[in-house]
Parts: structure tokens; C-alpha cells; sequence
């Protein structure tokens, strides 16, 4: 039996490096294969032109709405390294064409994300993004803004995933002093993963409004006169993750994600922010005098609050202020401005 032993243990280390180099090698493939798609993606960058859905035809009031290349909506401030680091998911992110375009991807081994090497404190901010393409069910592609702590505030955009032919839901939030239970869920009125589309954020203290392609679907209005907290204290940076949320994100998590289709890639550019640089505990527009600042009193005209309207009226499909089952005692006191 003694004389067996050498054997044996040559046995099991051959074993052992046979699990490694497989483990290995498996990697390496998902790696490879991601920037593969990754690569393809950006050779992609001239999509044929999109077909929007046709359910309902935008009211006249939109017809000199910006398209998402046009540049008073979403001008680049150059290279998006400057703006950007990537934090999570190194192998799975990358910032390609010379800073022009960032991509997210996620696989079964990892997803990814990055955030803002600055933070602000109100201001307009715009990104272009091109969502995940055919089966996206169980994914979410998030872009926010959020600031630190326990009690944070956050405004957020959150993309949550779809089988094939099947609508994204179009899932907003907005965070004080760490209470989120503001939800407005909504379809889009296009495909979003045909071309890229702007998604933008106007925050200041009268108002926080949420847009799409310069169409605003939402607005949070200050109402901290009859106690509704309202973010206008706490600097926040910009935020962006892709990731597997097949738990919940897709038809309440009775669809999961399916790993044959991965690696999923979401793809940004043209970011800008006309806005309020926060550092050294003081902020940008304290000293910058020259500059116009538009945004800091902007609001929503007649003409806004119609396509607004139009929007809630066709494609939101879910609204906390309307949930008597979740408040079913009293709904949230900006509900009963709001909503009357």
C-alpha cells in the first residue's frame, strides 16, 4: 500500500491543475469573448435608422423637439476619460475611440460600472445611451446621481430588462435623506436599443424633472413648505452599472437572465453637464459669475407640461402616488399636490 501513495498524490495533483487550467480557460473565453462583442459593438456606431413603436403619434407640441444627436441637448465635452473612471468590473468596461464612447458589459461572472470623477450640487446633465439589443430580460442598466451615506439623496434612472419583442420599463426613483419610495415606472415610445437617445436630468431647487430625448416624462417639485425633504444639500456624482437582477427586474423575476445571450453590452457618449462643481466644500457657481446659467430657474412651459401629459397619459405604467394598496391609510403628502 505505502509504495501506492506517490501515485495517489500525483493522481490528485494531476486533477488539480486539470480544475485550474479549466477554471482558466473558461475565463479567458468569457474575456475574450466579451471584448469580441465589445469591438463589434463599436463598429456599430451607424445603426440603421430606428423605427419608433406605433402606438400613439406624439402631440404637435413635440415636433420641434431636439433628436438625440442634436447638440443643444447632449453637446460632448470631449473626452469621456476625463469625466469618468471606471470602478467596477475592470474587464467588463472600457472607454474606446479616443474618449468618445464608454461600454458597460455584463456576463455570468461579472458586470460593471463607473461614476464621475466630479460631483455636483444642481445642473443639467445629459448622456446618450444605446441599450442592450433583443433578450435583456433579467438585466438592469442604471444612470444616476448620488451622493454618499445612510441618508443619501439619489435621482435615479434605472433600464430594466426584456425578453425579445417584449418593451424596457423605464424605471425613475428619487432618494431624500435615504427614503426612496418615490417610483414612476414607464415605457418608451421607441425602441431603445435601435440607436442612442438622450436621458437627462434638470435638478435645481425648484424642481428635479426627468427626460428623454428633451420630452420630460417626470417632475419632482420642491415641496419642502408642507414638509416633503427635497435634495438640495448634499453634493452628489454621477453613477452608472450594468448588472443581474433576474430576482425582480423582469416580469417580478419570473423571467431570469439567459447567460447563452451573454455578454450584454450598453454603450454611452456625448455626456454633458451644464452644472454646479462641487469641491473643497464650496461650490463652482459661487465664483463663476460669467456664466449662463439658464438651468438654475428653468421649469417646464405649456407646452413641456402637455408632452408631459401625453407621456403619463400613454405610457406610464406605474405610479406611487396612485398606489392605495401600498399607502393604503394616506398617500405621500406631495401625491395630494401633485396629483389633484
Amino acid at each position: 500500500m505505502p509504495s501506492s501513495l506517490p501515485h495517489l498524490c500525483s493522481l490528485q495533483s494531476f486533477i488539480a491543475i486539470t480544475i485550474i487550467l479549466y477554471v482558466y480557460l473558461t475565463l479567458k473565453s468569457s474575456i475574450s469573448l466579451t471584448r469580441n462583442v465589445i469591438l463589434q459593438q463599436k463598429a456599430e456606431l451607424a445603426p440603421p435608422r430606428q423605427k419608433h413603436y406605433e402606438d400613439t403619434d406624439l402631440p404637435s407640441a413635440t415636433a420641434s423637439l431636439p433628436s438625440a444627436k442634436d447638440t443643444r441637448l447632449a453637446a460632448s465635452t470631449g473626452n469621456l476619460s476625463d469625466d469618468f473612471q471606471i470602478t467596477w468590473g475592470e474587464w467588463h468596461a472600457s472607454i474606446v475611440d479616443g474618449g468618445k464612447m464608454l461600454t458597460l458589459a455584463l456576463d455570468q461572472f461579472s458586470g460593471s460600472g463607473f461614476q464621475s470623477k466630479r460631483e455636483y450640487l444642481f445642473g443639467k446633465i445629459d448622456m446618450q445611451i444605446k441599450l442592450i439589443p433583443n433578450n435583456s430580460a433579467g438585466t438592469v442598466t442604471t444612470y444616476y446621481l448620488s451622493s454618499e451615506g445612510d441618508a443619501h439623496d439619489e435621482i435615479d434612472f434605472e433600464f430594466l430588462g426584456n425578453v425579445t419583442g417584449e418593451p424596457y420599463t423605464l424605471h425613475t426613483n428619487v432618494y431624500c435623506q435615504g427614503n426612496g419610495s418615490r417610483e414612476k415606472q414607464f415605457y418608451l415610445w421607441f425602441d431603445p436599443t435601435m440607436d442612442f437617445h438622450s436621458y437627462s436630468i434638470l435638478w435645481n431647487l425648484q424642481r428635479i424633472v426627468f427626460l428623454v430625448d428633451g420630452t420630460p416624462i417626470r417632475e419632482f417639485k420642491n415641496m419642502e413648505s408642507i414638509g416633503v425633504p427635497f435634495p438640495k444639500d448634499q453634493p452628489m456624482r454621477i453613477y452608472s452599472s450594468l448588472w443581474n437582477a433576474d430576482d425582480w427586474a423582469t416580469q417580478g423575476g419570473k423571467v431570469k437572465t439567459d447567460w447563452k445571450s451573454a455578454p450584454f453590452i450598453a454603450l454611452y457618449r456625448n455626456f454633458s453637464a451644464s452644472a454646479c462643481i462641487w469641491a473643497d466644500r464650496s461650490s463652482s457657481c459661487d465664483s463663476d459669475k460669467g456664466e449662463s446659467r439658464d438651468w438654475l430657474t428653468e421649469g417646464l412651459d405649456r407646452k413641456a407640461r402637455e408632452r408631459m401629459k401625453w407621456v403619463e397619459e400613454n405610457y406610464m405604467t406605474y405610479n406611487y402616488c396612485k398606489d392605495i394598496y401600498r399607502f393604503p391609510q394616506v398617500l405621500p403628502k406631495e401625491c395630494t399636490i401633485t396629483e389633484s
